[in-house]
């Protein structure tokens, strides 16, 4: 008699668990407002906080803004670049040149290749961080990362830093962080 109970509660709690599951499953196909925040939803820690409509729309008029000052910074930085490398071809193509001029200038191209190669390991990183865009320019004078206005905030300073700190030798006193 007390194991004829004992399947009875077994299948009775087995039933109700089965009962409990289908149900879940059956409200969770169910379609939820938009604005709704899922329970349990993963999210980075260094992710910002989701926009309202509005908010989106005011960023997205910004980005088009952003989109055409950062376009036309990445063409002239290109243009510069190239023409660095072309009068270095030049040198190294010139038979007047001499062993020297071959030297400094193979010396030179080295670093700036070196710097292009950093520059855009920085942006790649601070891009994957979050940003929309990026522009990184070393100098002697340090690091200057430029990233849209409306994407700028104390965290996102900390996180800029961090991203040139990793990939080149600089203070933080020498990183410049600025909204376009």
């Amino acid at each position: 008699m007390k194991s004829k109970k004992k399947y009875i509660v077994f299948a009775s709690l087995v039933l109700a668990l089965s009962a409990a599951v289908y149900i879940n499953w059956q409200l969770s196909g169910a379609k939820t407002p938009q604005s709704a925040k899922e329970l349990g939803a993963a999210s980075y820690v260094s992710a910002t906080a989701s926009a309202s409509d509005d908010e989106v729309q005011q960023t997205a008029a910004l980005s088009n803004e952003s989109k055409s000052y950062f376009s036309a910074e990445m063409t002239k930085r290109q243009a510069t670049q190239d023409k660095i490398i072309d009068d270095a071809k030049e040198i190294f193509n010139l038979e007047s040149s001499s062993d020297a001029d071959k030297s400094e200038a193979e010396k030179n191209v080295e670093e700036l290749l070196k710097t292009f190669t950093i520059q855009d390991s920085i942006e790649s990183i601070v891009k994957a961080k979050g940003f929309s865009e990026c522009l990184c320019y070393i100098s002697e004078q340090g690091v200057s990362v430029i990233v849209p206005k409306s994407q700028l905030d104390d965290t996102s300073v900390l996180i800029i830093d961090d991203a040139v700190v990793t990939h080149y030798e600089v203070d933080y006193d020498d990183i410049s962080v600025i909204g376009a």
